[in-house]
């Protein structure tokens, strides 16, 4: 895994609900093996990026370094950067992205951030989001 892992500003809950679904078994892959990593070492470095990024990287919407939904992405990466106070080129670790995640992201924040998103009405992310914020309690 390159350090740091490159990501857009909505990856961070994505890969926070990943549960092994996705838009190919290639990108499924990908997908787990870098949640996998950052889950093993979560001193893993983690740098925003505006284009496409190592999760993007064998989804069959990307087109080199842009997306076949590229104006509906950027609408979710601004407000997925907005809600988490992400710039780009900023950089943290996966410990610090949850704690972000956990500071700043309700279950009420996520679905006003992540309107639109396919993934959004399949839960993953909405559970994520409460097993998140209920380590706090426990």
């Amino acid at each position: 895994m390159p350090d740091p892992v490159a990501f857009r500003a909505h990856h961070f809950l994505c890969a926070l609900g990943f549960e092994g679904k996705g838009y190919s078994n290639r990108f499924v892959a990908n997908m787990a093996t870098i949640v996998e990593a950052l889950r093993d070492a979560p001193d893993t470095m983690i740098e925003v990026v505006e284009q496409t990024d190592d999760i993007c990287a064998p989804c069959p919407k990307r087109r080199d370094t842009s997306c076949l939904n590229q104006t509906r992405i950027m609408a979710l990466d601004r407000r997925h950067a907005d809600a988490l106070g992400l710039q780009i080129g900023e950089r943290l670790s996966w410990t610090q992205a949850q704690q972000r995640m956990r500071e700043k992201i309700t279950t009420d924040t996520l679905r006003n951030i992540c309107a639109g998103c396919a993934w959004l009405d399949q839960g993953m992310c909405l559970n994520a989001v409460e097993r998140l914020h209920s380590t706090d309690e426990g």
